[in-house]
């Protein structure tokens, strides 16, 4: 039956694919990345030669169409991203409504994704969360951070290693200096570090240590 697969791959370590994922990437008819380069590398390390097409932010809204037919026409597609589960934070979302609108199964593997270790391991309370992604980076910032000083659940945030900083000085202002967080980058790679302070320790850590490689900001939310 012709399917649409969104597959997670690895945020680090190459060990973090499931025996699923590999089958599928394996014996679908193509796959959809992010990056064909990156996603090429992937591929050829795990020895599997499925044709790959790309499908990322800047074409999704082009290609999503003649996806969804050769789909209806009876092949199988597997979507991934660069790292993780497709559609958090990257391309996937598009082509996973049209194909549910056209009546195509859509089926999503579990796997990698870098929020969940970064706040099981932050030792905030992860019992209720809510999820943001990418602060906006301009229009609409500020607002964003005004609304989410009353957020009572702890805040996830992607973040970029040059703008931290910038939002832990910006976090610092909205919901206070002494406001508890934890850092982690690189998880599950050979340099993964998790920092855990307030917004001002972690902003002095970060000062005199700029920091590398993908970061996921944990934030615990306002209390009572």
């Amino acid at each position: 039956m012709s399917k649409l697969f969104l597959v997670p791959t690895p945020i680090g370590n190459l060990e973090d694919i499931t025996l699923r994922a590999l089958r599928i990437l394996k014996t679908v008819d193509f796959i959809l990345a992010e990056d064909t380069r990156t996603s090429g590398k992937l591929l050829k390390h795990f020895e599997i030669s499925t044709p790959m097409h790309s499908h990322h932010m800047h074409n999704e809204h082009k290609t999503t169409a003649k996806i969804v037919d050769r789909i209806l026409n009876g092949e199988t597609a597997a979507l991934i991203s660069d790292a993780g589960t497709p559609a958090i934070s990257d391309p996937g979302f598009l082509l996973t409504r049209a194909c549910i609108e056209a009546g195509i199964e859509v089926d999503c593997l579990p796997g990698a994704t870098a929020f969940v270790p970064a706040l099981v391991n932050s030792g905030l309370p992860n019992d209720k969360f809510v999820f943001e992604g990418f602060l906006p980076v301009k229009k609409g910032r500020q607002t964003r951070l005004k609304f989410l000083s009353e957020e009572t659940r702890t805040m996830v945030f992607y973040e970029s290693p040059h703008k931290l900083l910038k939002t832990l000085n910006h976090l610092a202002e909205h919901l206070g200096e002494g406001r508890l967080a934890s850092i982690s980058r690189e998880i599950s790679k050979m340099h993964e570090e998790t920092q855990r302070g307030s917004l001002t320790e972690l902003t002095k850590h970060y000062t005199e240590k700029p920091p590398k490689g993908e970061i996921v900001l944990i934030v615990a939310g306002k209390t009572s």
